[in-house]
């Protein structure tokens, strides 16, 4: 019995021992070809701003509220630029009852060119038989060019009328246009992060009224020395594991090294005062792996990037991605 107990024991101080041992290991440091970094997860910050002045109305979100694109997060009172649109709309009514007018104009000048013109004709005719003085048919030659000159004016009426009718026709396309814009709406899908403005509050144009986050474009931010940086290339492969669910690795790609060091010693003469200088890295998850997370993904956890710096180096199976159940 006494034997029994004691290879128990045995078993299990080895297996406490080889824990701590695969523990140690991976506290100190990762394998040959890959560099590790601790850092916290960060989402792309949106904020949300209203493009013209007024006095709120009406907010319609709340503080970690998931929000689709398109989406009304907030209203402005549109009371004044309603009564804009009702005046554009009045105006291009009035704009087009001249063209009416024009057309008549038209039609009236029209008629006495065909007037004039007989009559010179018919003056003409007398005048060749010496029935009709020159002065007079000079005359009804008068009427007949101040008649055509009449109908090209009255023309050109109804191409000012016209013209008249586009601009006004745009103003109330434009003022439509300002009006969609009183109902400030969300530009992507993500989590509202703070709600900066209340209904009542006037803001001025380019205020912001809400910042949210973009769950499609999640990150985190590290900082890896000389040797390290100085091996990575963009689009290298790396793991993501987070402190409050350290069973998951997650997968992510290198998508910004930054060119200048962030901590850079007094002086850098020797190779191992330069091993000092730390480069911030950005490893960002795909937007297809972070499908079905938006509502587990939380800016600030904090975790650790294993980063593969040679490319030729497997994965070690202890980095093997396993992701945690999608929602729904």
């Amino acid at each position: 019995m006494l034997g029994y107990r004691t290879i128990l024991i045995v078993l299990l101080l080895a297996a406490i021992a080889g824990g701590f041992y695969w523990y140690s290991g991976r506290e100190s440091g990762p394998p040959d070809g890959f560099a590790r970094a601790n850092g916290r997860l960060e989402a792309e910050r949106v904020d949300i701003a209203s493009k013209f002045s007024g006095r709120i109305r009406d907010v319609l979100v709340t503080e970690g509220e998931m929000v689709s694109a398109g989406q009304i997060l907030a209203r402005l009172d549109s009371t004044e630029i309603e009564a804009q649109l009702r005046e554009a709309d009045a105006a291009v009514l009035q704009a087009r009852e001249a063209l009416n007018e024009a057309r008549a104009l038209l039609a009236q000048r029209k008629s006495e060119l065909v007037l004039a013109d007989q009559e010179m004709r018919r003056s003409e005719t007398l005048g060749e038989r010496g029935f009709a003085s020159g002065e007079t048919v000079d005359r009804r030659r008068s009427q007949r060019a101040t008649a055509a000159a009449s109908v090209a004016s009255a023309e050109a009426g109804i191409a000012r009328a016209k013209a008249t009718i586009a601009a006004r026709e745009a103003t109330v396309e434009r003022i439509r246009a300002d009006l969609r814009e009183y109902d400030i709406a969300v530009p992507i899908a993500g989590r509202i992060q703070y709600r900066l403005a209340e209904p009542g509050e006037v803001i001025a144009a380019g205020g912001k009224i809400a910042t949210m986050l973009d769950l499609k474009r999640v990150y985190m931010t590290v900082y890896l020395p000389t040797r390290d940086a100085g091996r990575l290339a963009y689009g290298a492969e790396a793991r993501l594991i987070f402190d409050a669910a350290p069973k998951y690795i997650v997968p992510a790609t290198v998508t910004f090294v930054a060119s200048e060091a962030q901590f850079t010693p007094r002086y850098v003469e020797t190779e191992s005062e330069r091993d000092k200088l730390m480069f911030r890295v950005k490893v960002t998850i795909p937007e297809d792996i972070l499908d079905g997370y938006e509502r587990l993904v939380k800016a600030g956890i904090p975790g650790v990037a294993i980063v593969r710096t040679d490319p030729d180096m497997p994965w070690p199976e202890e980095f093997t991605v396993k992701l945690p159940p999608r929602d729904g």
